[in-house]
């Protein structure tokens, strides 16, 4: 498989098989790695090629030492900590690396982009440390124990085991590689770790984004909701396209529905029913304008200094720094927070004893508590989203004696984001299992043919709840559920 040229979002969740760089990615890295070695044979200074880094980049370096200058950086910035990036995370961050320096602008040798090629085709996938990264020089840290493996460092998780990378290189018959001028810096400086959390991140809630409005659906027909809120003159008149597209969503998956034929007594319904379109529609449109923002820098070069051998320059700037994603990431957590928000309250409703519903959805209420504690569950998760919500991007520390002197703190944003998506899946898990439990209660009265099967489906994995039981299971089977795509439900 080819690299493209181009990269969406939608391609890079796709990509399947071996990679190949093309002839024109050859071709463009080795005419810029040329150029740069032409320009330090006249001996003239550039920063992070013959210099010092950050603070230091006003000590120059002789020519003899710059092998070692690039193995030193990166062995002396790979000082993450904390816990382990999980591996699907780490090969998009290894293949974005590949990417942005197949573009031909970073002054690397193709020997270097072809390794991290065989890398990413072996699944020798470097162990990477969430935290260290400030988000601002590029994702330092992180990136340097993603390059360690090149120097045969480190450690990879290969064929299943956590090991040496020394070993998984010599295992396929590699050997490490040294660094030449400029390539240390080239594989640190980069937005790499937060692009590839980003990009984790937007799949996973387009996915859970669909479920929202399955799920929803299946809810509020329980519940005895009225379909009017979701019919189209009212969001004719308001066209937000994902508030369209939610409305248009549910009413589609309630057509033909039993209940919706039995009378309503009430006049209007709860905000968390009534206003889903407005709700989940409002998160899609923030997902869409952060999709456009992150695909623009997944195919953007942000390295420093940047070779235009085209241009005749080596310009020194700031395309490292992560502004542009820490912004959309905590953006990104607030809007994807507020599915949670609201499915717990759709939760709390069905387990209130309302609209004939038993207390707890519980066949015999007292003897058995039901789903009681699962709401409370889903509520202390929606409040840890709160609490997560909080932005990163509004903070900065001063780094690097105050030459890295603002710093985005985009690589926080996106590690609290993958915790705000883990959470949003539970507790649209627990909302799912209250309304299966809900429709079983209204028999023999169903819903539209179409959750029907979604409820057949559902009920193979997790089974009506006559008495208690360990709900702990059920949740964890219901929240492996929506690993599924949703859309086979809302194009039946």
């Amino acid at each position: 498989m080819l690299l493209p040229e181009h990269i969406s979002l939608d391609q890079l969740t796709a990509l399947q098989g071996a990679l190949e760089l093309s002839a024109d990615n050859k071709k463009r890295i080795t005419q810029n790695r040329s150029y740069l070695d032409q320009i330090l044979s006249k001996g003239e200074t550039y920063y992070g090629i013959n210099t010092g880094f950050g603070a230091l980049c006003n000590v120059r370096i002789e020519p003899n030492e710059l092998v070692q200058l690039q193995e030193n950086l990166v062995c002396s910035h790979a000082c993450g900590m904390g816990d382990e990036v999980p591996q699907d995370i780490v090969k998009l961050i290894l293949l974005l690396k590949i990417h942005g320096l197949s573009r031909g602008y970073s002054g690397v040798r193709f020997e270097l982009v072809q390794r991290l090629v065989e890398m990413y085709n072996r699944n020798i996938l470097p162990v990477i440390y969430q935290q260290g990264s400030l988000g601002a020089s590029g994702d330092l840290a992180p990136l340097a124990h993603l390059s360690l493996p090149l120097l045969g460092k480190g450690l990879v998780t290969y064929k299943g085991n956590r090991i040496q990378a020394a070993e998984a290189l010599r295992q396929e018959g590699l050997k490490p590689i040294s660094l030449a001028a400029k390539e240390g810096l080239a594989l640190l400086n980069g937005t790499q770790f937060m692009s590839g959390y980003a990009v984790w991140c937007l799949a996973a809630a387009k996915r859970l984004l669909a479920w929202a409005d399955v799920i929803g659906a299946l809810s509020a027909d329980v519940f005895m909701a009225k379909d009017e809120p979701f019919k189209s003159p009212i969001h004719k008149v308001r066209p937000h396209a994902g508030q369209i597209n939610t409305a248009k969503n549910i009413l589609n998956l309630l057509q033909g529905s039993g209940l919706q034929k039995l009378g309503k007594e009430q006049v209007q319904d709860p905000y968390s029913f009534r206003c889903m379109p407005q709700v989940h529609g409002a998160s899609k449109d923030v997902v869409a304008a952060a999709s456009g923002i992150v695909e623009t820098e997944i195919n953007s070069v942000t390295d420093n200094p940047i070779v235009f051998d085209d241009e005749n320059a080596i310009m020194s700037g700031g395309n490292f720094h992560g502004q542009p994603l820490a912004l959309q990431l905590d953006f990104l957590a607030i809007a994807l927070s507020e599915i949670a928000s609201i499915s717990e309250r759709r939760t709390y409703l069905l387990v209130s004893g309302q609209r004939g519903l038993p207390a707890f959805l519980a066949p015999d209420a007292g003897l058995n508590s039901g789903f009681m504690i699962a709401q409370y569950t889903a509520a202390a998760i929606v409040s840890q989203n709160k609490q997560l919500c909080t932005p990163a991007s509004v903070d900065s520390i001063v780094s690097s004696n105050g030459q890295e002197d603002h710093v985005s703190m985009g690589a926080n944003a996106a590690t609290k984001l993958y915790k705000v998506v883990e959470n949003v899946q539970r507790v649209l898990a627990i909302e799912l299992l209250n309304a299966s439990q809900a429709l079983d209660l209204r028999r023999p009265h169903t819903t539209s043919v179409t959750l029907e099967k979604l409820w057949t489906a559902f009920r193979k994995e997790v089974p009506f709840m006559e008495h208690d039981r360990v709900l702990h299971d059920d949740m964890v089977k219901a929240e492996r559920f929506l690993d599924n795509d949703p859309n086979q439900w809302l194009t039946a």
